[in-house]
């Protein structure tokens, strides 16, 4: 099984270090010196990591074969993609591979069903689920531990907890609007109300 590992960033310097956004939980051992990694667009490698250090905080990788700026700044945007046997699982327990999740049903703690795992998108700050609901919309859920309280691959599922507004956020949405509108009937009305006494008054 593929699975894309990191996407190679910009140049770095003038001896051909890229910079790299990872996607793995396991770098160390994906973008390891040695590692040999397929790529997309396939024209670009495959690719074999010959070192990598980390400079503020980025991961910088330098492949062989890739020995100035200009062969590094030609990677930009490529995507790194790793062989993993479909039956390995993380070391650590609580961790999962993308290709476990993908498929999950989301369901509410009473089973109410939400929608389906279609993708995850590894950002900075934290991982989401993209979730296809049943009525063909989108749904971007955070993959913390207080949103996603169980992982049951035995069953399929994810089970969560959402915070107000996470999966009903059109309903709120619409809700406020209403309130709004009532809000201006309300207004108009008293507004109404008001000039009609003042002319009552001054009959």
């Amino acid at each position: 099984m593929q699975l894309v590992v990191a996407r190679i960033g910009r140049a770095h310097g003038i001896r051909g270090d890229v910079t790299v956004e990872v996607r793995t939980d396991e770098p160390e051992l994906r973008l390891a010196p040695g590692a040999v990694l397929l790529t997309d667009p396939a024209s670009a490698g495959p690719l074999t990591i010959e070192s990598g250090k980390v400079h503020s905080g980025r991961l910088l990788l330098r492949f062989e074969g890739v020995r100035d700026r200009n062969g590094a700044e030609a990677l930009r945007n490529t995507l790194l993609i790793a062989e993993v046997d479909p039956a390995e699982l993380p070391e650590e327990e609580d961790e999962y591979y993308d290709h476990q999740l993908v498929d999950l049903d989301v369901v509410l703690a009473d089973g109410t069903l939400i929608g389906a795992i279609t993708e995850i998108s590894h950002l900075p700050s934290q991982d989401l689920f993209i979730v296809e609901r049943p009525d063909g919309t989108e749904l971007m859920i955070p993959f913390v531990e207080q949103i996603v309280t169980e992982i049951d691959l035995e069953n399929q599922r994810a089970v969560i907890d959402p915070p107000p507004g996470l999966i009903d956020d059109r309903a709120e949405i619409a809700s406020a609007r209403d309130a709004e509108s009532a809000e201006s009937a309300e207004s108009v009305e008293s507004v109404e109300q008001g000039e009609e006494g003042e002319e009552g008054d001054q009959a």
